[in-house]
């Protein structure tokens, strides 16, 4: 086994998170980690790459047992990790990061030259001048690979690469993920797509509560099985469908609509549509093709260059990034429900010196974590120290309190397990059922059709409704600018 982790125990305070847990992953296999979010894998992996101490239990590379005390040891051994979210420094472009990350000398043109060779290599494009920044969320995933590979792993360690990626950019990835096992490699994929787990890994492992619950081959196992073992006899919710209601005043419309790249160029060139309250409006794209921009347009968060939107307000904001957006994670839950509910709060006084009655802001946050049910140690615990799960409950909890007619939801279940994906989903319709109008983008297609009362696509800047009634393939060919749009 090139990794072999043993009888691992960690607690958080009186939290137990992993309970003697035992997990290893052999050269040439892919093995998939599985299980709810706070299950513990992240925990079990970040010990796998020295950024966590266990309590108890051992870790052995390559047989050889050793003790991890920071990434950096984990680097030298040839361990390799892709976090969930982006661990890049902002202000660097992709050459200075890959080379803070794989210790690189900095020699620009060698450098530049360097960075755009290994990025050829692997099949995963990226400017090496660009800077982080300035990338979409699915281009700072694919920076976190190449960070992992540019340090000669031997070992990858995979949190959620796949969240923010269409379809086709995951099967791109995945061909990289299995060439880099046929050359001997070991890798672990921590993912919450179960169809996915079963479809690349030779092996998967289910955690529940600190604690192993399943360890097969992937050919004796189904989605069914998996979820059996993340769930146990529990299932979680089928929301009843909100359905458009007729004759709702339009709390969205946008006619002809134009709005700049963040980054420079073209971004979104025409959009014209409506939606009404009590609609869930579904968006589906390929990365890169304007629907980041036309969400953050609605939402004002970018200006508009040409065209007319008319938005009622509140709006309401769920950013796909929870860590760098949605989030501050060294303040405390209280402190990030403050800053993002916004001056017009109850627990906001004074017309000219407003000041925050912050007992009532801690009451309510109590009482926001405990409808919407995120786990958490208290209002005074620090964002950081959630689950992601618990981190995206936290944000869409903040938005709703803003009772907004107008909701922007941008890959809100990004990284989510069955469970959490539900629970959002829920209240994305619960909003709509209130009156609210909800634009709401996934990278996941399947997501997108079960979500959507009506679909848009954004197609090279260009927004087109589906048609009524269009399956899987239809919708992917107008994501590809494949067809024209028709009435069926």
């Amino acid at each position: 086994m090139l990794l072999t982790l043993t009888a691992i125990t960690k607690r958080f305070a009186a939290v137990p998170a992993l309970k003697g847990v035992d997990f290893s992953v052999a050269s040439g296999e892919v093995h998939a980690l599985l299980g709810e979010n706070g299950a513990g894998k992240s925990t079990l992996m970040h010990i796998a790459y020295g950024l966590i101490r266990p309590d108890g239990g051992s870790v052995a590379v390559g047989g050889v047992p050793t003790t991890l005390h920071s990434a950096r040891d984990a680097r030298r051994l040839g361990i390799g990790m892709v976090h969930q979210h982006s661990t890049a420094v902002p202000a660097f472009s992709v050459a200075e990061n890959v080379a803070l990350g794989a210790d690189w000398p900095v020699a620009p043109t060698a450098l530049r030259r360097r960075v755009l060779d290994l990025t050829e290599r692997l099949g995963l494009p990226l400017d090496p001048d660009a800077t982080t920044d300035s990338l979409s969320v699915a281009l700072k995933q694919r920076l976190e690979f190449v960070k992992a590979l540019a340090g000669e792993a031997r070992i990858l360690l995979l949190d959620e690469p796949t969240a923010v990626l269409a379809p086709a950019e995951v099967d791109d990835l995945f061909q990289v993920v299995r060439g880099f096992a046929r050359k001997g490699g070991a890798v672990v994929l921590i993912t919450h797509k179960l169809e996915e787990a079963v479809a690349i890994a030779d092996r998967v492992t289910v955690l529940r509560r600190g604690t192993v619950t399943l360890s097969a081959s992937a050919r004796e196992v189904d989605a069914a099985i998996l979820a059996h073992a993340m769930l146990g006899a529990e299932s979680p919710p089928a929301p009843a469908r909100v359905r458009p209601m007729p004759g709702r005043t339009p709390v969205l419309r946008c006619e002809s609509l134009e709005v700049a790249r963040e980054a420079g160029g073209s971004g979104l060139r025409s959009a014209t549509f409506e939606i009404r309250g009590g609609e869930v409006v579904a968006v589906a794209a390929i990365e890169g093709n304007g629907q980041r921009e036309l969400l953050r347009a609605v939402a004002g968060l970018l200006p508009i260059f040409r065209g007319r939107l008319e938005v009622t307000r509140p709006i309401a904001f769920i950013p796909e990034d929870r860590t760098t957006e949605g989030l501050i994670p060294t303040l405390t839950l209280t402190e990030n429900v403050v800053l993002g509910v916004g001056r017009a709060a109850q627990w906001i006084h004074g017309r000219r010196l407003r000041r925050v009655d912050w007992t009532a802001a801690r009451l309510r946050t109590v009482d926001l974590l405990a409808r919407y049910q995120v786990v958490a140690p208290g209002p005074d615990a620090r964002a950081a120290g959630l689950s992601g799960g618990n981190q995206q409950k936290l944000v869409v909890a903040r938005a709703l309190e803003r009772r907004p007619r107008t909701l922007v939801a941008e890959n809100p279940t990004r990284g989510l397990d069955i469970r959490a994906t539900a629970e959002v989903h829920e209240r994305l319709r619960e909003a709509a059922a209130t009156g609210a109008g909800v634009l709401v983008y996934s990278s996941d297609l399947d997501e997108v059709m079960t979500l959507g009362d009506r679909i848009l696509i954004v197609a090279g800047g260009v927004v087109v409704e589906a048609p009524a009634g269009a399956d899987r393939r239809r919708i992917g060919e107008l994501m590809l600018g494949m067809v024209a749009p028709r009435e069926d």
